[in-house]
């Protein structure tokens, strides 16, 4: 079919295709915070504290001791990972790169220190090539996906009454045939790997590991998801009802929908879907002190270990090779603006969490009264709505962002002290903004509001913006929002309709006036043709007959052309002309690719650039030309661009 329909329906299947994945992802996390706040109404900070305290030292000391286990289990992972890529690692190196790749991962979730780029980084200092890696990476994301299938069967086949709504609306046996495509997908998993050697999925192909190994792989995947399961579960009460088995299927129902929404650690959304989960069986106080003890065992305590570790890795490397770059794996090295950008992320999710809880006998009350009190209860969840989105702009390198986060930083320490919670809560808001003030050199790019005119397009979010805080401000300390956060007084029904439609409109037009103002300069793609050859040639950068297009950076003063190939737009050679025009350039790429759907990769590119591609989420490999590079997303696009690539890689 062709004419306006078919692109019609084209255009939206692409758009679907580009963003569903996070349109998804927020309804999730918006479903999930809905959650969360009705858990929390008439919750305080004590009832959590006292839950707590009600842990016993036996919980504390098993939950921590089966993290180490659990994390030894995925040392496994890759350890097994590289047996099956030819090129096996010592037990010490497949425990750093399996604890850092997992754990920060877990916790940061951005592509620039994904898991599989971490691996790419520590493998390939360790002499492995890309293919190799690529193997290990492979191997280590499917050993987890085998684990959650075959414990998953087994929850279905015991406890199938465990799944959320079709529990008590399908029939027993309707449920229990829901654990056939699990173990079907496992046992043909381990059968294949007896008679196939090579299987092709979509356009990958994937070697299959022995049956030995593919029995051992499924074992192992399936100890490490119940050892993790059993964190959690150790720490929570006994309750009536509550076998582990049981508890293990909410677990992965709930992690499961925390992966879907693609948010880091899958903060808030898998911690509402375990409270949905946990309550019939215990009351949400004892649900969240649990909670909390996990996420700080099996997360926040290994992020830093894993990033202590992982950064004293790099000083190694650089002190070994001096001035040298290695062969492979330039593109992680920036992992402290990641790191920032989760940490101002999870600061704003705790003051979104204590926008949730009531005040009760705060400082501020007794300075200058209750409505103030109030006031400052609402300001908690705008500002950490506010951190949120901030986090977005720091990924993006936005001086402006910077900006915005020490003030929202400043301000949060602010709301805490006067709710009158502990020092080292407000201390850390404070610490956190020290952070991010010493890595001001981070943030070089300019917003659209510094670098063009102020035009409608970067006047109208700028006023919204302003209008918009002030607005909330003065329904905030006129007392007329009660114990509410901003987002609840929308779904009230005990407040008035005009409340509800002001608090509601003014809260979606502050952050949607604030992603505007953070977005970057306007992204053009220059067609192909004479003028543009010409333009690129003036500047030095290589100019072929054909091409797709090019793309020149703010200035006009950097440039290079590219081609468009399935899934990845390949810029070719560095942007030649004025350097900081050319890192523009670079990141007006990229963002034209995120835009596209696809991912962006650089083709015979210099060392000096590497730091920029990196920041960008890019690995180089070594072309065996002197001293140029690959860039690419190699967790994701190795195989399509490997014939770039010399062929031992």
């Amino acid at each position: 079919m062709t004419g306006p329909k078919a692109d019609k329906g084209a255009g939206w299947l692409g758009w679907l295709r580009r963003h569903g994945p996070t349109v998804f992802g927020l309804a999730l996390l918006v479903g999930a915070l809905y959650v969360v706040q009705r858990e929390f109404r008439g919750l305080s900070v004590a009832d959590i504290r006292t839950a707590m305290a009600a842990l016993s030292p036996k919980a504390l000391w098993l939950g921590g001791g089966l993290t180490v286990v659990a994390y030894l289990v995925l040392a496994m992972y890759d350890k097994l990972g590289s047996a099956y890529a030819g090129k096996p690692v010592s037990w010490p190196k497949s425990l750093l790169a399996s604890f850092c790749g997992y754990s920060l991962a877990h916790n940061l979730g951005f592509a620039a220190v994904s898991g599989a780029a971490v691996r790419y980084r520590l493998y390939s200092a360790w002499g492995l090539t890309p293919l190799e890696i690529a193997k290990v990476v492979g191997f280590t994301s499917l050993t987890f996906g085998l684990g959650g299938m075959a414990l998953g069967g087994l929850v279905l086949l015991i406890e199938p009454e465990v799944v959320p709504w079709f529990g008590s609306h399908l029939p027993h046996w309707a449920l229990q045939a829901m654990a056939v495509p699990l173990w079907g997908i496992v046992i043909a998993y381990v059968v294949m790997s007896r008679f196939v050697r090579h299987v092709k999925i979509f356009k990958y192909e994937i070697d299959l590991p022995s049956p030995r190994m593919a029995l051992m792989q499924t074992t192992l995947a399936t100890v490490d998801v119940a050892m993790t399961a059993a964190i959690f579960y150790v720490l929570l009460p006994e309750a009536e009802g509550l076998t582990f088995l049981r508890f293990v299927g909410i677990y992965l129902a709930s992690y499961a929908v925390g992966i879907a929404a693609s948010v880091p650690g899958g903060l808030g959304v898998f911690d509402g879907a375990i409270l949905l989960g946990l309550q019939p069986y215990m009351p949400a106080p004892e649900v969240i002190g649990a909670l909390l003890v996990f996420r700080l065992y099996y997360y926040i305590v290994p992020l830093f270990i894993a990033g202590g570790l992982f950064v004293s890795f790099e000083l190694g490397q650089r002190k070994a090779a001096l001035s040298r770059l290695t062969a492979f794996g330039q593109g992680t090295d920036a992992l402290e603006v990641p790191a920032i950008a989760s940490l101002v992320a999870l600061a704003g999710a705790l003051l979104i969490f204590l926008g949730a809880l009531p005040t009760r006998g705060t400082i501020i009350e007794e300075w200058a009264g209750h409505i103030a009190a109030l006031a400052s209860h609402f300001a908690a969840s705008v500002v950490g709505s506010l951190l949120l989105v901030m986090a977005f702009g720091l990924m993006r390198r936005l001086t402006i962002a910077w900006g915005f986060t020490l003030f929202l930083l400043v301000n949060g320490a602010g709301i805490a002290w006067l709710r009158g919670e502990a020092w080292w809560l407000w201390g850390a808001f404070l610490l956190l903004a020290v952070l991010v003030a010493a890595l001001r050199s981070a943030f070089y790019r300019d917003s659209r509001l510094a670098r063009e005119p102020l035009s409608a397009e970067a006047a109208v979010p700028l006023l919204a913006v302003g209008a918009c805080g002030f607005t909330l401000a003065l329904i905030a300390y006129g007392g007329k929002v009660a114990d509410e956060s901003w987002w609840t007084v929308v779904i009230s029904p005990l407040a008035p309709d005009s409340l509800r439609f002001t608090v509601g409109i003014t809260g979606v037009l502050l952050l949607a006036a604030m992603v505007r103002l953070l977005r970057p300069a306007r992204m053009v793609a220059t067609a192909w043709g004479p003028e543009t050859r010409a333009r690129l040639a003036s500047l030095g950068a290589l100019a072929p007959a054909e091409a797709d297009g090019a793309v020149f950076g703010e200035g006009d003063r950097a440039g290079f052309a590219f081609l468009k190939r399935d899934g990845v737009w390949l810029a070719l050679g560095d942007p030649a002309g004025d350097r900081r025009d050319a890192i523009s350039a670079i990141w007006r790429f990229r963002d034209l690719c995120e835009r596209a759907g696809v991912d962006p990769a650089f083709w015979r590119v210099g060392p000096d650039l590497l730091r920029i591609y990196g920041d960008i989420g890019l690995t180089a490999v070594s072309l065996g030309e002197g001293s140029l590079y690959l860039a690419l997303r190699a967790e994701k696009d190795l195989a399509q661009l490997r014939e770039l690539l010399p062929r031992e890689a």
